[in-house]
């Protein structure tokens, strides 16, 4: 299974004799005939549908052999298809023009001259780089430098998913060294590139409290800059450490070992977008991060034992449901070693600062205990993503839902069940269990083909409707853009969802206690 998804196919090996020797008597001397040869099998195929190929060769085999029909087969590997296709296409397949883009703009980094410090590194740090985003970028047609995208949809969208960009500057004795003044001074940093890039390529820019977006070739990159003795703050555990720094230090770190694992493993990002499919449509996504699963998916495919790693997305998919509902939470860590650094004695102290903080809650009898421990090279204590959730309250729900998931997925396995529907229920999540439910107008959703299900409510008593606001559309009319591009662009709002905002202010307000999310 190694080569279930290669699109090229080696046949039998052999000798041209018959061709040397008729060579040989028109008196043509060619060392190079005498090779061994090969006939080829090409698998003409996206690749994102690569994973659809053996599926091709057994119906292709069974048919010519058997004569059997493509109704008489059932594959179990494209039914979860369904969870990460928009209009019918995987998203990843603009994968390649987000690869592009970035490495036009780290070009255009690193040849900065007119910035007191020069850049070091650009590192991406969002998942579409490491091949786990659910929903990677797309081409925006306002965000490129010169005009538009030739293909012109009749809408664009007002709302753009921003691609996050960590920058290093050389180093420099001249810092601050109080926090607020180190923020600052790369707020400043980051309004100079921005000015320089627009400057030099007419690249337009605009500033944020986070950092600075960059429109260029379709997409809204957000520099940020790590600053290093931060940094070396963090590393040597010194107090006083710029939370900014260190989040992005730890993301810096995820990152290049998730894309690593990822070289090993090309399943491997299928599988993680499957997972974080079924965590967000069961409504968990507010207590258990994207890099949390990563890390859950990255356990089964390094501890596979007995098993091999898993071979096939429906596989990964149904270990991973497996884990969250069988592993041992309350007793035992989950040590996640991507490139086999860990001695025994790191697990050893890895094993007692784990009993040691379970001792801590235990004492001070706290129902926010974290009930997750992911422990890595560059997080030995699990601070980085489950320090606050997921609890155990909502740890043994999560753990609830993915056993029921995880056994009817086996039974559609062992059945050979092949409608969607039966399919489309590991992605449904029961509404009956829920105090309080709340409904978004569709039209005012940001991403409304994301969707899985149109929600709909047959129980239950309406307590209040709402109107539609009419301060808030995410989407324009592609004509009046082009009256005035610039003006336009600005008009764009990055990193903007309504439907986010609205549950930070829920529970700001804490209503409810436990909110899980908002359908």
């Amino acid at each position: 299974m190694s080569r279930a998804f290669d699109w090229l196919m080696l046949g039998q090996m052999r000798r041209t004799k018959r061709r040397l020797a008729n060579s040989e008597n028109f008196g043509v001397k060619n060392q190079n005939l005498d090779k061994p040869t090969c006939l080829l099998a090409v698998w003409e195929c996206e690749p994102w549908e690569r994973h659809l190929i053996i599926k091709r060769i057994t119906e292709y085999v069974l048919m010519k052999h058997l004569s059997l029909a493509k109704e008489d087969m059932v594959h179990i590997v494209d039914q979860l298809d369904f969870c990460l296709h928009l209009g019918g296409k995987d998203p990843v397949s603009f994968s390649r023009n987000l690869f592009a883009a970035f490495e036009i703009l780290s070009t255009r980094l690193h040849k900065l001259e007119e910035i007191p410090l020069k850049i070091s590194s650009v590192q991406p740090l969002d998942p579409a780089f490491r091949h786990t985003s659910v929903f990677p970028p797309e081409p925006h047609p306002l965000a490129f430098e010169k005009g538009t995208d030739k293909r012109i949809p009749k809408f664009v969208a007002t709302c753009l998913q921003p691609v996050e960009v960590m920058i290093q500057l050389e180093g420099s004795g001249n810092w601050p060294l109080d926090s607020v003044a180190i923020e600052k001074t790369k707020t400043a940093f980051l309004l100079k590139i921005g000015e320089t890039l627009q400057k030099l390529w007419g690249t337009f820019c605009s500033a944020t409290e986070d950092g600075v977006d960059i429109l260029m070739s379709g997409y809204a990159f957000r520099l940020k800059i790590l600053h290093e003795r931060g940094l070396n703050l963090m590393v040597s555990q010194v107090k006083g450490t710029s939370s900014v720094d260190k989040e992005l230090f730890l993301r810096s770190q995820h990152s290049s070992m998730i894309n690593g694992l990822h070289g090993r493993y090309p399943l491997y990002g299928p599988v993680v977008r499957l997972a974080k499919r079924w965590v967000s449509a069961h409504l968990f996504s507010s207590f258990l991060k994207e890099e949390a699963i990563e890390l859950v998916v990255a356990y089964l495919f390094l501890k596979p034992f007995p098993f091999h790693s898993p071979c096939s997305r429906v596989t990964g998919y149904l270990r991973f449901l497996r884990l969250l509902s069988n592993y041992d939470w309350t007793f035992a860590p989950l040590i996640v070693d991507i490139n086999g650094d860990f001695t025994s004695k790191d697990e050893k102290e890895i094993n007692e600062t784990f009993i040691l903080s379970r001792t801590r809650y235990g004492e001070n009898g706290q129902d926010g205990e974290p009930a997750m421990f992911l422990a890595t090279t560059y997080d030995k204590v699990s601070e980085a993503w489950t320090k606050f959730s997921p609890n155990k309250l909502v740890l043994k729900r999560i753990a609830s839902y993915a056993r029921s998931s995880a056994d009817l997925l086996t039974n559609l396995i062992l059945h050979g069940h092949s409608d969607s529907y039966t399919w489309e229920c590991l992605v449904r999540t029961p509404l009956n269990n829920y105090d309080a439910i709340v409904l978004l107008h569709r039209d005012k959703l940001c991403y409304p083909q994301r969707l899985l299900f149109p929600t709909g409510v047959d129980h239950g008593k309406q307590v209040i409707q709402g109107k539609t606001s009419k301060e808030f559309y995410p989407y324009m009319a592609f004509g009046n853009a082009l009256k005035s591009l610039e003006e336009a662009k600005t008009k764009l709002m990055v990193d903007f969802d309504p439907t986010n905002y609205f549950l930070e202010d829920l529970k700001a307000r804490r209503v409810p206690r436990y909110l899980q999310g908002v359908v």
